[in-house]
């Protein structure tokens, strides 16, 4: 399996209402940088039912500038908040939503 393919089948598990960083998912992945991992979910062209990527954060609870659907970060932030996750000037608090992920 590819590590992208790896990558976003790691994203499809994340839960609604939680998150994980793009770092837990390289890490997971075996891919040594995060950023490939924001530019495959900011590309992939899938379904949100299998690859929910705004459920994907910065490694401070950020969302990201350049989200991959219509209407960027703003967009992030109305898919997160309509799962219940709280977020404030475009931050989640990681103590409360982060997912942790099986295996780390």
């Amino acid at each position: 399996m590819k590590l992208k393919d790896k990558a976003l089948k790691i994203v499809g598990k994340i839960p609604k209402g939680k998150v994980a960083t793009y770092s837990q998912i390289a890490k997971l992945a075996g891919v040594k940088s995060p950023r490939p991992v924001g530019n495959w979910l900011h590309t992939h062209g899938q379904p949100i039912t299998e690859v929910p990527c705004h459920r994907v954060v910065n490694a401070k609870g950020g969302l990201a500038k350049n989200f991959g659907a219509k209407g960027k970060i703003k967009t992030q932030a109305k898919r997160l908040r309509a799962e219940g996750v709280e977020v404030k000037n475009f931050q989640v608090d990681l103590e409360k939503y982060l997912y942790h992920i099986p295996g780390m």
